[in-house]
């Protein structure tokens, strides 16, 4: 091919798509084609959040999972022992954030920002580039985090989430009826973006975005922040009412970003491995066929509303009673 050809050769998708590390667009709903057979992945992806609603064990994951992690990393039973001061306090915070990792909604979030692994020309870029969608997540995470925690130092004893009510058969106590009203408008949230991936819905931040590129992004660490808002982790309880009745708002605002920090640290470890030796590979992946990238970016988000919605605002009223069934495996 001679080099007038060459010019003349209109551009391929692989070339249009694989773009330099620092001109990489870092929204989560940039310009790009979209799988044809949208219906089956939007069917699927409810299924695959629906399916996952009647094997998930929050028992497994909090307290096999999670009380031992704090455990160990505290050196003691961290639901025993009560927490003594403000410096134990954040500790207890940053710890029971750890503990708190592997949820399907931390899983889903980060998912959602495969597509934005991407190749790098020099060490140094390599190492950098991920943490700027990281860095743009946290904003918006420590925003929400830190501005909750000060509304629990200041009346966080009059707070649902504060209730010691027992949950009993045919109703609902107040800190449930919390989270099932926060995660419940997550997921709506989670799936609306996950059809807009697909352009099934119109953009949310098409205008924003325009001015505002990372919005998308700090839009996704405040969700990950609002997880904190209707939380029923014991472990996060307990720091809830210790910073509820301290009276501090500073105290809540710094013990409710360290928990939400301490809640993504280890995906945002995950991350930045994964970029660091596997961003090429799948920038190269997400090149070849285009549609990838939506279709990866819809279903991280469809299947953790689906989830939050089904799992919080139905599967939650069957086990109070208060409808007669849904679907559990045996171990739930």
């Amino acid at each position: 091919m001679t080099q007038a050809d060459r010019r003349s050769r209109p551009p391929r998708a692989a070339d249009t798509l694989r773009l330099p590390s620092d001109s990489r667009p870092t929204s989560l709903f940039a310009p790009g084609e979209v799988p044809r057979r949208r219906g089956l992945i939007i069917l699927l992806s409810l299924l695959g959040g629906f399916l996952l609603t009647v094997v998930w064990s929050a028992e497994f994951v909090d307290s096999t999972i999670g009380d031992n992690v704090a455990n160990t990393l505290l050196g003691h039973d961290a639901k025993e022992t009560p927490i003594s001061g403000a410096v134990a306090g954040v500790i207890f915070a940053f710890v029971s954030g750890v503990a708190g990792t592997f949820t399907a909604c931390n899983i889903a979030a980060f998912g959602a920002l495969a597509p934005l692994t991407g190749t790098a020309n020099s060490r140094m870029s390599r190492l950098m580039t991920p943490l700027r969608p990281l860095g743009w997540m946290a904003v918006g995470m420590i925003a929400i985090s830190a501005l909750y925690g000060v509304i629990v130092g200041l009346v966080g004893t009059a707070m649902p989430q504060f209730s010691t009510a027992p949950n009993v058969p045919g109703s609902l106590s107040p800190r449930s009826i919390q989270s099932m009203v926060v995660y419940g408008i997550i997921g709506l949230v989670m799936i609306y973006l996950g059809l807009a991936a697909l352009k099934v819905v119109p953009d949310p931040f098409a205008r924003i975005s325009q001015r505002y590129p990372n919005a998308p992004l700090v839009f996704m660490g405040a969700l990950i922040g609002g997880f904190l808002i209707g939380r029923p982790f014991p472990l996060f309880r307990q720091m809830f009412r210790d910073a509820a009745e301290s009276g501090n708002p500073l105290y809540g605002a710094a013990a409710f970003t360290l928990q939400s920090i301490g809640n993504i640290v280890v995906m945002a470890i995950l991350f930045l491995l994964l970029t660091w030796f596997a961003g090429s590979r799948l920038q190269r992946w997400f090149a070849a066929k285009p549609t990838r990238m939506a279709t990866t970016i819809a279903v991280a988000f469809i299947i953790a509303g689906a989830f939050m919605f089904l799992y919080w605002d139905v599967r939650l009223l069957a086990r109070r009673e208060i409808i007669p069934w849904y679907p559990m495996a045996p171990w739930v």
